[in-house]
């Protein structure tokens, strides 16, 4: 097994744009965690209700504990890479 290159992964996030959406869902799980709502290594996701990337926010009101299928629900294709950067459920 190889070593992960933590830098190169952070400057491809960093050129995509994801850096802050990142930290923003780091601190919805965060709030969650302290909510009591969910808890460290139990399965679940904490996901938003309208995506950060469309607009939404961080209120309790916006976020939602998911399962990690249910969140991370992207279309595939045949040798597993995503279809599409939309998810099942963003496309609803």
């Amino acid at each position: 097994m190889s070593d992960r290159n933590y830098k190169r992964e952070w400057a491809t996030a960093k050129a995509r744009g994801e850096g802050e959406d990142n930290a923003t869902r780091h601190r919805a799980r965060y709030a969650m965690e302290k909510a009591g709502k969910v808890s460290k290594n139990d399965g679940k996701d904490v996901g938003h209700v309208t995506a950060i990337k469309r607009g939404g926010s961080n209120a309790p009101s916006n976020l939602k504990v998911q399962s990690k299928t249910e969140n991370r629900s992207f279309a595939r294709n045949p040798d597993g890479s995503m279809k599409s950067e939309t998810s099942k459920k963003e496309r609803k």
